[in-house]
């Protein structure tokens, strides 16, 4: 899952690469999705772990055809957009972010970690990068679906901005909060210290 800059498709934020380090000493790569990642993707969505697929997709996986993985994989990364994180030793990826549009302003956020990958702060930082970037973007508030019982994707979203409002129907969750300019300043600022940058921006 290397991205080379020939490769790169048109609108790629080169500054969203960055190597960054987790609480327990170790460190990922994080860079945006590319069309070349849809079947690594694949074989990720088809050996995850029952527990990980039900909270991601809310039930069932979808089934993975190749008009979806295209959609998955495939971004303008300004309304859509996704991140990638990459074990460095083995390039194989991690965990991945996406952001999707609702509304004008608002987007859906999901994300899904790779169980060995848990409870470092790889999910958190993944969080504060999207609304970086979403905030850049002209987005104004994130939003999520969740299992009501999914208590640590509340607390990240919780985390990208004050004031989360949730509604629990049925065993699901919707929760939205505002992204605030001085909060995701001062995540941004905390996030900087953990990390790198693979490549200087353009």
């Amino acid at each position: 899952m290397t991205a080379e800059r020939d490769e790169l498709p048109p609108g790629y934020p080169v500054a969203y690469e960055r190597s960054l380090r987790l609480r327990d000493g170790r460190t990922v790569r994080v860079r945006p999705i590319l069309p070349s990642d849809a079947a690594e993707l694949a074989e990720a969505i088809r050996t995850a772990d029952p527990d990980t697929l039900h909270r991601r997709f809310l039930g069932a996986p979808p089934r993975l055809t190749p008009t979806l993985l295209a959609r998955l994989t495939t971004m303008d990364y300004v309304r859509r957009f996704a991140l990638v994180a990459l074990d460095p030793t083995t390039e194989r990826g991690v965990a991945v972010a996406r952001y999707e549009p609702l509304e004008e302003g608002v987007v859906e956020f999901a994300v899904a970690v790779d169980p060995a990958w848990r409870r470092v702060g790889l999910a958190t930082a993944l969080v504060e990068l999207l609304a970086e970037a979403a905030m850049e973007r002209g987005i104004h508030s994130f939003g999520a679906s969740y299992l009501a019982g999914n208590r640590p994707i509340a607390a990240l979203l919780a985390h990208a901005g004050p004031g989360a409002k949730q509604l629990i129907q049925h065993g699901t969750a919707e929760l939205a909060v505002t992204l605030d300019r001085e909060h995701v300043a001062a995540l941004h600022r905390d996030l900087a210290s953990r990390t790198t940058r693979d490549r200087p921006p353009p």
